[in-house]
């Protein structure tokens, strides 16, 4: 398990030609260091200058959602680590699981999950820090 600001980012450094989960999964290509970028206390390492300078134009649109941690997690008002290989694109924006496992559990109610997650988020973000 890794933690936020410490991967390769998914955000623009993944193959992800679909805006919902439900399709065809994207996948993940690690980031260059040559490529890399400091924002919001974490380091994003891109596959190519071209990724790097889109998510330096519009971070809010790639950055990972709940602070880069599990989607699930926070869901259940918790602050939980998580794997870079369990990843998702909902709705444009890039949720991190804590596992595989854990995204299939989120995706069994991923409406209400993320309604949840996306309700639990600024009261963790005023009581652990983003």
């Amino acid at each position: 398990m890794r933690r936020p600001g410490d991967w390769h980012s998914a955000a623009t450094s993944c193959n992800h030609k679909t805006e919902s989960s439900h399709s065809s999964a994207p996948s993940r290509v690690d980031g260059r260091s040559e490529f890399s970028i400091k924002h919001d206390g974490a380091i994003y390492h891109f596959a190519s200058k071209e990724n790097r300078d889109l998510f330096k134009a519009d971070p809010a649109k790639y950055e990972p959602a709940f602070g880069g941690y599990c989607a699930y997690g926070v869901s259940r008002n918790k602050v939980v680590e998580i794997d870079v290989d369990a990843f998702q694109i909902v709705d444009g924006r890039l949720l991190l699981q804590y596992s595989k496992g854990v995204r299939d559990d989120f995706n069994k109610d991923q409406p209400g999950n993320l309604a949840k997650a996306d309700h639990n988020w600024p009261a963790l973000v005023e009581k652990k820090g983003k």
